[in-house]
Order: C-alpha cells, then sequence, then structure tokens
C-alpha cells in the first residue's frame, strides 16, 4: 500500500475506539453482521425507472447472504415485463452483493434491488424477529392461493368520476350505484380462480361463473354500469 509523504511522516497513535457494527436483527437473532454471509432474511424493495413510467416491487428472501428465493413483480412497460422474466432467472443464487452490482436491464428492477439492499444490510426485515426466518417458499404468500399479484387499477376524471378496473378480488365487471350515483359495490371475476377452473376442465362460462363475486352492497344498486364502457 502506498502512503503520500505526509502520512509517512506522521508518528503512530493508538485508537482505543473499536466495537465493532451495531447489531441487527435477522431471523430472530441479533447479529453484527462483518461479511456478506452474515446477512439472512425475507424482504422487499419497490423501485421505478428513470422515466417513471414502470415500478417493480422485488422481493428476496436470503440465507447466509445468498438469495434463494426471488418474486418480481413489475407495473409499467413490454420492456419492463420482459426484463422482470430474466431478472427472475439471474437473481437466485447470488449473493446480495452480486445481485446489487448485476445489470437486471430495467432500471425499476435496479431501483428496487437497490432499496431492498439498503433493508436487509440495516436490518429491516420481514422475518428479522422470526425464528430460524421463513422458508424458502414464503414470498409466494404476497400472490395468495390463486398465485397472482395483489392488483389495483382504477380509473378516475373530474367530470365523469371513477371506474374501478381491477381490485383484490378480481377483474371488475360492473359497478354497483347508489341513487345518488356513489358507488357502493361492485360484481368482479377472480381471474386466478377462472384460470385454475379452465385448466382442470371446467366449460369456460361455467368457470367464469364459478369465479363470479361480488362485494359490498352491490346487490342494492338502483344502476349498475360497466366500467369500460359506461
Amino acid at each position: 500500500m502506498n502512503y503520500t509523504e505526509e502520512v509517512n511522516k506522521m508518528c503512530y497513535v493508538r485508537g482505543e475506539a473499536n466495537h465493532g457494527p451495531s447489531p441487527i436483527p435477522e431471523e430472530g437473532k441479533w447479529v453484527s453482521a462483518k461479511e456478506i454471509k452474515d446477512i439472512s432474511g425475507l424482504t422487499h424493495g419497490v423501485g421505478w425507472c428513470a422515466p417513471q413510467q414502470g415500478a417493480c416491487k422485488l422481493t428476496l428472501n436470503i440465507k447466509e447472504g445468498i438469495i434463494e428465493e426471488a418474486l418480481v413483480e413489475m407495473v409499467g412497460c413490454s420492456g419492463a415485463t420482459h426484463s422482470a422474466a430474466m431478472a427472475g432467472e439471474i437473481l437466485v443464487g447470488k449473493t446480495i452483493l452480486e445481485a446489487l452490482n448485476t445489470d437486471l436491464v430495467c432500471d425499476a428492477i435496479n431501483t428496487a434491488m437497490r432499496e431492498l439492499f439498503l433493508q436487509i444490510v440495516y436490518g429491516r426485515s420481514q422475518s428479522a424477529f422470526s425464528s430460524n426466518g421463513l422458508a424458502v417458499g414464503s414470498a409466494l404468500e404476497d400472490l395468495g392461493k390463486n398465485m397472482r399479484s395483489q392488483v389495483g387499477t382504477i380509473y378516475s376524471t373530474r367530470e365523469k368520476g371513477v371506474r374501478y378496473l381491477e381490485l383484490t378480488e378480481g377483474y371488475v365487471l360492473e359497478v354497483g350505484l347508489d341513487e345518488t350515483d356513489a358507488i357502493i359495490g361492485y360484481k368482479y371475476v377472480n381471474m386466478g380462480k377462472m384460470m385454475n377452473g379452465i385448466k382442470q376442465g371446467m366449460d369456460p362460462l361455467k368457470a367464469i361463473e364459478e369465479a363470479t363475486g361480488i362485494y359490498g352492497r352491490f346487490n342494492e344498486a338502483v344502476k349498475v354500469i360497466d366500467p369500460r364502457e359506461e
């Protein structure tokens, strides 16, 4: 190692302040992390691209510094969603430092990786106080039993008001209004449940019927509209 002339002229002074890194909560333990392999936990990061045309929610399950599980959820352009497909293949098996310095193509995914890295190395993980952490496969809980992202799509204008298009329950078929034209409920079809029925051989129309439900006071509506057409 090279030193400047100014440093070479200095005398040695012993320092006493060295108590190591502050411990962080990891999988039910307090860990003083000094190396990448000291980091474990399941956590999330949210990122966005430079023009803010898309966003990514990234979930990683990390064991001893290695990414064992990845869930990549995207909202945005076709390039972003295809980049997510690649990221899902690239991320697993890497250390979190490797993943941080891997080009995941889409800025939204890269930013999500950065934000997740900050969460995990500072001990802000979902599994911080879970003994032995969360099993590989736990990230799927974010999708629910029908294995679909929890999506909310709402459109509105001052002139014509709000339209519910898709909510947690599923694709909104009809919106129910009361006598003041306020929304009091909606009818939806759960896309995951519908596709599961079709895959099992059910007639598509029957599958739609079986996957259809209502929310709120839809049955009390005085007027029903198609939010995409009316």
